[in-house]
């Protein structure tokens, strides 16, 4: 069975929200809220008709106005035009005499059902709709994995081909070096031998 819908409001940066929930945790969850707004005294049910026949029009629907206005409640928010302005506005609205509370619209079963039916339709749609999210998230985590891998081998590949090719060079650089040393002591053998002969033959 469908769960009654409340009406619950808080202000969060720039706007003010108002969400038709079953309850604060689903309000919260719909909010993206990173803490219990309602025990931090942010966040409270609203008995307003105004408010409470926007939230009920579009159950589950995050509603939106700028802070601290009294404007009507919808999807899409422009921000505040002149914040300064409007905590003076807020200040003298507060001195002066409160409007009269209006009771809530009366809502029949069969509208509740309703309404509660369209909240669960929505949160459906929100779910799926960060479900969709994180399997994106998701394939975009494993698609930079898969490219940190292949360039983390490639890098792998090229510092072994440098060591060998390095260790191949300074092989041979050994080589030469050798034969050079045998050279010079060849050479220096032979020009004594053929220095001898020449002192030899000048005797």
């Amino acid at each position: 069975m469908a769960r009654k819908l409340k009406t619950f409001q808080t202000s969060l940066g720039f706007h003010d929200l108002a969400i038709a929930a079953p309850s604060m945790k689903a309000a919260l969850e719909a909010w993206g809220a990173g803490s219990n707004l309602f025990h931090q005294g942010v966040a409270k049910e609203t008995d307003d008709p105004d408010v409470v026949a926007a939230t009920m029009s579009k159950p589950g629907v995050v509603l939106k106005r700028p802070a601290g206005s009294n404007g009507r409640f919808a999807e899409q928010s422009d921000l505040p035009s002149d914040l300064g302005s409007a905590k003076k506005g807020n200040r003298r609205e507060s001195r002066g005499a409160k409007p009269a509370n209006r009771p809530p619209p009366e809502m029949s079963e069969r509208d509740a059902r309703k309404v509660a039916a369209k909240f669960e339709k929505e949160q459906k749609r929100r779910d799926a709709e960060r479900q969709r999210e994180e399997a994106a998230r998701e394939r975009d985590r494993e698609r930079r994995e898969k490219a940190t891998a292949k360039a983390q081998a490639a890098l792998d590949k090229a510092e072994r081909e440098h060591a060998k090719r390095a260790a191949d060079i300074q092989a041979e650089r050994e080589a030469f070096e050798e034969r050079a040393r045998g050279e010079e002591d060849r050479w220096g053998k032979e020009r004594e031998r053929l220095q001898a002969a020449l002192r030899r033959a000048r005797e």
